[in-house]
């Protein structure tokens, strides 16, 4: 799966999809793919990513009590 920074618009491609899903977590394992060369894994802030197409990730995603914000 590959989202998009909002600040710079690079693209990064999500190297574990449960820490992505995970909304107890702040942070992914990614890898950007910007320039020639692979790049290292790196962490990333799901607060800074949109999916390619400019929507916002899911509320579910991203804070463990979404549940009760929407009641």
């Amino acid at each position: 799966m590959f989202l998009q920074r909002k600040f710079d618009q690079d693209i990064i491609e999500v190297l574990d999809l449960s820490k992505l899903f995970d909304p107890c977590l702040d942070k992914f394992l990614g890898r950007s793919h910007c320039g020639e060369e692979m790049q290292e894994p790196q962490m990333y802030s799901k607060k800074e990513m949109v999916f390619p197409s400019g929507e916002k990730l899911p509320i579910c995603w991203l804070e463990a009590d979404y549940r009760l914000k929407t009641a």
